[in-house]
């Protein structure tokens, strides 16, 4: 029983730092993807809606 507890530990631990690698690398833009995006926005009129209008000036904002 000790056995199994501690394989099960150990599998949590593994599955977690998968888990948190994948999520650190998986949604990070490209340089053309963030191009493609911005030159989307300049072309957006006054009918967008207010979440494309967000994504815009998120992506329009300095990294600290």
């Amino acid at each position: 029983m000790n056995k199994f507890l501690s394989s099960l530990v150990a599998l949590a631990f593994a599955c977690a730092s998968v888990g948190s690698f994948a999520a650190a690398h998986g949604g990070a833009m490209t340089d053309k993807e963030k191009a493609e995006k911005v030159a989307a926005c300049k072309k957006l009129d006054a009918k967008a809606d207010d979440k494309a209008k967000a994504e815009c000036k998120k992506l329009e904002e300095p990294k600290k």
